[in-house]
């Protein structure tokens, strides 16, 4: 089905490359000492103005960042500034020397030249010391030292340099164990906000705030996107160059494991003794297993040494006391360390790239990015590992690089209760490597040709149209703008749906996923073309009911450093009421406060502590209700009313007549005013028919106090400290629970429903099914409840977001017709699976029919 023009050039306006905003120069014009795939890199950087150079270590990234800068002060003038770590300010001197481009190092603005190209640490610019705004162009050299400094002085010194007209980055292949350090260049060079490139490449765990994965569907998107801003180069030949000389040297890389004394655990906290030593897992464990192993594993880097005597060797280590044991046991090795004298630090990092002595001690974080040891040296000895990665094979590199002369190797030493992390190394090494390979294959495939890399992201734009139709429901895979355009006028009895929270997730790796839009404005923008369909089709009178949740704002994202909270149901309001609706009123779902703050960590109590003015409240769940405007408005009727039956009465003898206010009613028959009541007020209360999770099962009793104390608080007069005292003693008796809210109130407020089973959704059966989760699922009994009191019997209701299908399944289990749409072809598959199942008669959710199923699958189905 093809789109409409204006709805097709939306969205491929989302076709997002990085623009470029340099230069053109020629051949010629680069100079003639740099090899043919550094031309190709310095003409690429040039004309993109804003680039990263991602190339290997030893193909030349530091003549490149000169001829680069070079050639762009030479067409707009001024000064520009390389910002460096310690220890490799020789490196650019030599080579700077070779391209004859005059170089000067600084320390603060008042020793830079009013034009030329200038040197610097990255400690000046970090100080304040020198502005970047004072130059016309920078580059940052293996700029991933800055997370020594920390997260906030990473996270701060990237936006000093937005007001600097051309801005680039060199460094090896990015690890892909740090994808945000990736992202953190994207925003440094002006390509996508940090914030935004998180939200749209990147699924966050709903259980743990700051904990991202790359949404597999997006993979491919990602890569290509930084391809479009950074050149991932792993040898000439990736972009048609020959590889003579450019062949990395033999690794061998020998693996020491000393014995720790396993005998020795210590006690538990109640004083019992522990039988054997665990393996080491957590920060505290394992510095104290450094710690306790340190006199073993410096015995066998002295047995190391004294096997190879005439080796030049780097010594690397992350302790102090590690590096007072290797002073101690190796009184010639010198070493360099944070609170040095930073001249005499460099001193000794040159002394040593230029063989002036055998071993240098060094913390890779200090010594490991940037330098270049491979004249002198092709062993090193790490006297202990980490889960640092980026840091481990950083310094690695400083030997294994291009045009090493001789086979390279690395000793690891490490303990028996170390064997946990040095998995986790051998398996992000492992990432590292396919990471690396991925990238050679998409520069390969498409070179530095931004053109190729557009016409292969514009393949995801637009969807075949499928449709699966059966006895009372409808279901189409489509965009669902396209959807909505072919429904009839007035044809829809009610709208259900819960609509994409603008850019907070993304559902499909198309374009046509609202989810990929740049902000809030962007996405309702792409709503612009959806809402005027829905009340175009919508019955006269009629409702939609719009589920909607206000969105966290991360300070790192934002710049105000504190959490803050985006108004997102005020905007959808206000949407839906400029294109015609009315407003009819909210319908407030409370939410648990303690499992928010696990997954935002912005409420929480030891934060709390340190400062409550930073803390706000829970944030709840709405349902937004709309109406279509009637065709008669004297009484406002819809125009196809959605009547209820009153229910039938008892006479003294026995017999149901019609409602009568004199007789009491019979339970059961109409719609009872007890029912009215309920409704009315939003205080409607789960069925509990469904599936219980393991999660559920192992915290049974916890759950049942937080029932009743529910209940409790609503039949009494609340007491504000006797419910904090409460908590109080069950906090004395570690009864308190703090992944979740135990002590949950009612609350006597109309417009605020609090007892919505929040795991009643269709991930549940998914879990189960070990297929893929929605990752922002509807409860069902919101949509029971809508779908009950706002349509009857027969009636049609639609989901343009149709997810899982809980909208046409519940519509379906309450006896009306279901019409959805899904972009998402593994959600309409799994739709159309459980929709099959509720027309022939399975409740595909039930509790008890769970249990009978169980009851009768194979141990192997049933696991």
């Amino acid at each position: 089905m093809a789109a409409a023009p204006d709805y097709r050039r939306f969205l491929e306006s989302k076709i997002r490359l990085a623009e470029a905003t340099g230069f053109e120069i020629a051949d010629a014009d680069v100079h003639p000492r740099l090899l043919g795939h550094q031309r190709a890199v310095v003409r690429w950087a040039v004309r993109g103005g804003c680039r990263a150079i991602f190339a290997l270590f030893g193909l030349g990234k530091t003549g490149m960042q000169l001829e680069v800068l070079r050639l762009c002060l030479a067409w707009a003038g001024g000064r520009g500034l390389i910002v460096a770590p310690l220890g490799v300010r020789q490196e650019f001197f030599r080579e700077a020397r070779a391209l004859g481009i005059p170089l000067t190092f600084v320390r603060s603005l008042d020793e830079a030249p009013e034009s030329g190209l200038c040197l610097t640490n990255y400690e000046a610019v970090r100080d304040g010391r020198l502005d970047p705004a004072a130059f016309t162009a920078v580059s940052l050299d293996e700029a991933s030292v800055l997370r020594s400094f920390g997260s906030k002085t990473y996270q701060t010194f990237l936006p000093l340099f937005e007001a600097v007209r051309f801005r680039f980055v060199a460094t090896a292949t990015p690890s892909p164990n740090r994808y945000k350090e990736i992202i953190h260049y994207a925003g440094f060079l002006g390509v996508m906000d940090t914030g935004q490139a998180l939200t749209r490449f990147f699924q966050r765990n709903s259980e743990k705030a700051g904990d991202l994965t790359l949404y597999p569907h997006k993979e491919d998107e990602f890569w290509l996107w930084c391809a479009s801003w950074a050149a991932f180069l792993q040898r000439p030949s990736d972009l048609g160059f020959s590889d003579e000389g450019y062949d990395l040297p033999p690794l061998t890389v020998r693996w020491h494991e000393v014995e720790t004394n396993l005998a020795d655990a210590g006690a538990e906290r109640d004083g019992q003794g522990i039988l054997f030593r665990a393996a080491a897992v957590g920060l505290a464990n394992e510095a104290r297993e450094r710690r306790d192993t340190l006199p073993a594993r410096i015995a066998k880097l002295r047995a190391i040494l004294d096997a190879d005597p005439d080796s030049h060797r780097l010594i690397w280590h992350d302790l102090e006391a590690e590096r007072h044991a290797i002073q101690a046991a190796v009184p010639d090795a010198v070493a360099v360390y944070g609170t040095q004298d930073l001249d005499e630090r460099e001193a000794a990092i040159v002394a040593f790239s230029d063989g002036a002595f055998r071993y240098l001690a060094a913390k890779p974080v200090i010594a490991g990015s940037g330098c270049n040891f491979q004249r002198h040296c092709h062993k090193a000895v790490f006297v202990g590992v980490s889960h640092k990665f980026n840091d481990f094979i950083q310094a690695i590199h400083r030997i294994q690089r291009f045009q090493q002369a001789y086979p390279v190797e690395i000793d690891i030493i490490h303990s028996e209760a170390d064997r946990e992390v040095v998995r986790d190394l051998q398996a992000k090494w492992a990432r590292h490597e396919e990471m690396a390979a991925r990238m050679a294959a998409i520069i390969r495939t498409h070179g530095l040709h931004r053109a190729s890399l557009a016409g292969v992201l514009t393949r995801s734009l637009g969807v075949t149209r499928a449709e699966t139709i059966g006895d009372g429901w409808q279901l189409a895979h489509n965009d669902c703008v396209e959807e909505c355009r072919h429904l009839a006028d007035d044809s829809l009895d009610l709208v259900v749906t819960s609509i994409p929270f603008s850019n907070h997730y993304e559902y499909t790796p198309s374009y046509n996923d609202f989810g990929h839009t740049d902000d809030d404005r962007h996405f309702f923008e792409q709503m612009d073309y959806l809402t005027p369909q829905l009340l175009r089709a919508l019955k006269p009178g009629r409702l939609a009911c719009i589920h909607v949740k206000d969105r966290i704002l991360f300070g790192s994202a934002t710049g105000t450093g504190t959490p803050t909270v985006n108004p997102f149901h005020a905007k959808t309001l206000f949407h839906y009421m400029e294109h015609g609706f009315l407003y009819m009123g909210m319908i407030f779902i409370d939410t648990d406060v303690v499992r928010e703050n696990n997954q935002t960590y912005r409420l929480g109590w030891t934060e709390n502590g340190k400062d409550s003015t930073k803390m706000g409240v829970g944030s709840p769940e709405f349902v937004l209700l709309f109406r279509k405007l009637p065709s008669d408005r004297s009484k406002a009727y819809a125009d196809e009313r959605v009547t209820k039956d009153k229910p039938l009465c008892l006479t003294a003898d026995g017999h149901l007549v019609a409602f009568d206010d004199r007789l009491p009613p019979q339970p059961g028959t109409g719609y009872s005013r007890a029912r009215w009541q309920v409704d009315a007020h939003a205080r409607w209360r789960s069925s509990g028919d469904r599936l219980m999770s393991a999660e559920e099962l192992a915290r049974l009793s916890p759950e049942a106090l937080a029932a009743s104390f529910r209940a409790a608080s609503l039949r009494e007069v609340y007491d504000h400290e006797a419910h904090v005292r409460l908590g109080e003693e069950l906090a004395q008796r570690f009864a308190l629970p703090a992944t979740f809210l135990s002590l949950w109130p009612g609350s006597n407020r109309p417009d605020v429903w609090t007892d919505i089973a929040r795991m009643v959704t269709l991930n549940t059966d998914q879990a189960s099914k070990g297929r893929e989760k929605h990752v922002c699922p509807l409860q069902l009994d919101v949509v029971d409840r809508l779908i009950r009191r706002y349509s009857l019997p027969g009636e049609l209701v639609f989901d343009p977001f149709a997810g899982l299908g809980t909208v046409p399944l519940r519509a379906l289990k309450a006896g009306r017709r279901g019409r959805g749409c899904e972009l998402n072809p593994g959600y309409f598959a799994d739709s159309v699976r459980y929709l099959r199942a509720a027309e022939q008669g399975r409740a595909a959710l039930s509790l008890f029919d769970a249990l009978d199923l169980a009851a009768s699958a194979t141990p192997q189905a049933a696991e």
